[in-house]
């Protein structure tokens, strides 16, 4: 084997272009996928784009590093199917910039989150994980709870994910403060809303109806989670099972 690689070795020249060969190799390997990736995504129906409210949410979300201690891939696994529900599907992150997949699980998986338990329960469980969850590591976020949510420039933030292909039109980014405001303002005309954002879960989310606080954005888009797709109820076999922490 060695004695193939001593002339090779020797020749700069020759080296040089079997290493760009190489790498050209490598890179159509990787590369090429993308360009059909529309196809490798099989359309669901009812996926959309997150609402402003879920869109603040989800930011808070990964910048606590939450991802860190929770997945939100359920593998085709017997045990993750009866325990967190449906594994997940391709189309599900279609919308999600980064994804928040992975097998690291301090706390479980939250894919299927989304309606299991009411907000007064996660409001509690954010301020003091342990008074609900007594076996909880989770640690608390109570400051959540009375830091106001800035939502001035989330407009700038559907158009950010515009330009990545995520199909915010005109009318969503032009009605987004007001869309955000509407969602946890549990008096609000909530119509235009639901017509943009169909499943969208609206009223008061922390207990404060009168204050949009980053508690608010953070449970509606953990009530978000996994619940734009239907799937049939032998599928759903063991979804209703509460993960423990």
């Amino acid at each position: 084997m060695f004695r193939y690689h001593k002339p090779i070795e020797r020749n700069a020249s020759l080296l040089l272009v079997l290493i760009l060969i190489v790498v050209s190799i490598g890179g159509l390997v990787e590369i090429a996928p993308l360009f059909t990736i529309e196809t490798t995504i099989e359309k669901v129906r009812g996926m959309r784009p997150y609402s402003p409210l879920e869109l603040a949410g989800r930011n808070i979300y990964v910048r606590e590093g939450c991802y860190t201690c929770h997945s939100q891939m359920i593998r085709s696994f017997r045990d993750e199917v009866e325990r967190y529900g449906h594994y997940s599907l391709a189309a599900e992150s279609m919308y999600d910039h980064p994804f928040q997949w992975g097998s690291k699980r301090n706390g479980p998986d939250l894919a299927r989150v989304g309606g299991r338990y009411s907000n007064d329960w996660h409001a509690a469980h954010m301020i003091d994980p342990r008074a609900v969850v007594p076996e909880s590591i989770m640690p608390s976020y109570g400051w959540l709870a009375t830091a106001p949510l800035a939502f001035d420039d989330v407009a700038e933030h559907l158009k950010t994910n515009r330009a990545v292909g995520v199909p915010y039109d005109e009318a969503m980014i032009e009605a987004a403060a007001s869309d955000l405001a509407a969602q946890a303002d549990p008096n609000a005309d909530h119509a235009a809303l639901l017509a943009r954002y169909p499943k969208a879960l609206v009223g008061d989310f922390d207990g404060k109806p009168t204050e949009v606080t980053e508690l608010d954005a953070m449970i509606a888009y953990l009530q978000m989670l996994g619940t734009l797709v239907e799937f049939e109820a032998p599928q759903q076999a063991g979804a209703q099972n509460a993960p423990k922490e």
